[in-house]
């Protein structure tokens, strides 16, 4: 649901980084499954459009696979005049904290 919004930032050459944090899954539920449920994953692989498809797009885009890469991209990105999207890879098995407990409200 952000196509039209990705459209209307490159019509405009809004300077707006778009930052993907990509584990390749629903990386929330999945951490959930690992922490509560002993690792039995389901239904957390997501088969992801890569960046390339944002050639049709018309506007850069960044790959970062390995985690010293990440503050160039950022500047290399910052640099740039208009919309750029960063897709950084991250392991699916990084932990994301802090981390709200099943049932748990988010506020305490």
């Amino acid at each position: 649901m952000t196509m039209a919004e990705l459209g209307t930032m490159i019509q405009e050459r809004a300077k707006v980084t778009i930052a993907i944090i990509n584990n390749g899954c629903l990386g929330m539920v999945r951490q959930l499954q690992e922490f509560y449920y002993g690792g039995r994953y389901h239904a957390t692989p997501l088969v992801n459009p890569t960046s390339s498809r944002s050639r049709a797009r018309t506007h850069p885009r960044i790959r970062v696979t390995e985690r010293a890469g990440v503050a160039d991209a950022v500047e290399e990105a910052a640099a740039h005049d208009g919309p750029v999207l960063l897709d950084i890879r991250v392991e699916a098995d990084d932990a994301v904290y802090p981390m709200v407990s099943a049932g748990a409200a988010s506020i305490r």
